[in-house]
């Protein structure tokens, strides 16, 4: 590496870091320059391979000292002949895991060594962990049911039938896939681990095995039943109890109706998620209901009761004299139920003033002597109208010059 090199300044952290801060930077450096992320990028490897001198000198509290009293050089002999060199100075052929795990002794819980079965991929969220048993029991995953209910449903509650098949652990082979009076082999490819290991560059990289696909068993003869994928289908009918106040993206889950395990595993949950229709009377606001109700004009002028309809049923409410279009009143407690069973929203009441469109001889003239008797100060809104647009049409003849 060249002398020139600032240790601190390529890590982006100040001199006094801490150990923790130090740790912390060179994982982030690490992720970003990765081989493994920059697949034939010979920079980001030569990076990496920098970032990796820099975390050996300044995570050694004895090389630490050395390096702030002389820089460079007065660590190069820690490294024997040279200065630092990767594929000598960490184990030559080790893979990734290895090298990584001196890097990085006891970060993963204490101690000078990591978890057994533990892996680069692990402390850096690239992955699973190694080590797992792929011929054991094996839990089924939890799987996902979209349900469309209507506005009343989650008003009031309901209880709906699901279709929802299900795979379980075929009876004749009891989920090993394999014909009876026959086993599962264990994987030549990958000798019964599940995993082989390829190598690039300077490292060495475990996959899944590609012929038995990480299990590290393979079946010579395939049950007839499951044709040796050790899983077979039914048809499942379930009863879902959907309580009141549940509402778009609520979840309920019903425990052991997932993908059923395999090899004796535990069957994962049904999560069904609910989506609640759009209603043409109500609008849902969180907790509480919007209604618009039509006013004939004459009771919004005067004033009176209209009907409104609740969740509870009918209710009146009375109107004072002059209410405007768009007034809203508020309910207390006639909205939606919340779905803790602790309270209920508030059902919102909006006015809509309608106007006529279709009058007989009696009504029209009834409205044209209306008009002809009515007055401005009857209609406060339209003269604070006129008289702010005779001042804009006034000023506009000003700026204009005429």
């Amino acid at each position: 590496m060249a002398a020139e090199t600032d240790y601190y300044k390529l890590l982006g952290i100040e001199r006094n870091a801490s150990a923790d801060e130090i740790k912390k930077a060179y994982r982030k450096f690490a992720m970003k320059y990765h081989p493994d992320r920059n697949p034939g990028d010979k920079s980001a490897e030569e990076m990496f391979k920098k970032g990796s001198e820099a975390y050996e000198v300044l995570s050694d509290p004895a090389k630490r000292e050395r390096y702030d009293r002389f820089g460079p050089d007065g660590v190069k002999s820690q490294f024997g002949p040279g200065g630092f060199d990767f594929d000598r100075d960490f184990t030559h052929g080790a893979d990734l895991n290895d090298i990584l795990s001196q890097l990085f002794s006891g970060m993963a819980g204490g101690g000078g060594s990591r978890r057994r079965g533990g892996s680069f991929f692990d402390l850096f969220g690239m992955g699973g962990g190694g080590g797992n048993d792929h011929s054991g029991p094996q839990d089924g995953a939890d799987l996902r049911y979209d349900l469309q209910i209507d506005l009343e449903e989650s008003l009031f509650g309901a209880v709906r039938e699901l279709d929802v098949p299900n795979e379980k652990d075929c009876p004749d082979c009891h989920g090993t896939g394999a014909a009876r009076g026959t086993k599962r082999e264990t994987c030549k490819q990958c000798g019964g681990t599940g995993q082989v290991t390829m190598r690039q560059a300077f490292f060495q990289v475990s996959q899944p095995c590609p012929v038995c696909h990480g299990e590290g068993t393979i079946v010579r003869s395939p049950c007839r039943t499951c044709s040796g994928s050790g899983r077979v289908r039914e048809k499942g009918r379930l009863q879902l109890r959907i309580p009141r106040g549940v509402e778009t993206g609520t979840t309920l889950r019903v425990a052991g109706r997932g993908e059923g395990g395999i090899r004796g595993g535990r069957p994962g949950d049904l999560r069904v998620v609910l989506h609640v229709r759009q209603h043409p009377l109500f609008e849902r606001q969180g907790d509480d209901l919007l209604v618009t109700v039509p006013v004939e004009p004459d009771v919004a002028a005067l004033g009176g009761d209209i009907e409104v309809p609740t969740p509870e049923g009918a209710s009146k409410l009375r109107l004072p004299a002059g209410t405007p279009d768009g007034k809203t009143f508020r309910l207390r407690g006639k909205g939606c139920p919340t779905l803790d069973g602790r309270g209920t929203g508030d059902l919102l009441v909006r006015i809509s003033v309608e106007i006529p469109v279709r009058l007989n001889d009696r009504q029209r003239k009834a409205l044209e002597a209306f008009r002809e008797a009515r007055e401005d100060r009857a209609y406060p809104a339209g003269g604070q109208f006129r008289d702010r647009a005779a001042e804009f049409l006034k000023k506009r003849e000003e700026k204009l010059g005429r």
